[in-house]
């Protein structure tokens, strides 16, 4: 995803990075939390700007990059 790494907790099921954008080279934080439910595993994930008053929609589209991510890992 070209994330910079900055926490990975396997014990916890988290993964924190942080995403710098494009243009002006803002940092974003991205949080991710797998969790077992013996039958199921769910994985939310949060995507927050650092600064500024919009995002102009791209921690949604990095959201939904993610999820399609891995449903192209967990159909192969």
């Amino acid at each position: 995803m070209g994330w910079e790494l900055v926490n990975i907790d396997a014990e916890k099921g988290i993964i924190e990075a942080t995403d710098t954008t494009a243009w002006f080279g803002f940092k974003d934080d991205v949080v991710v939390r797998i969790t077992d439910n013996e039958n199921e595993r769910l994985v939310d994930i949060r995507s927050k700007s650092r600064i500024g008053g919009s995002d102009l929609g791209k921690n949604a589209a990095r959201i939904h990059g993610f999820i399609d991510a891995l449903d192209g890992e967990l159909a192969n």
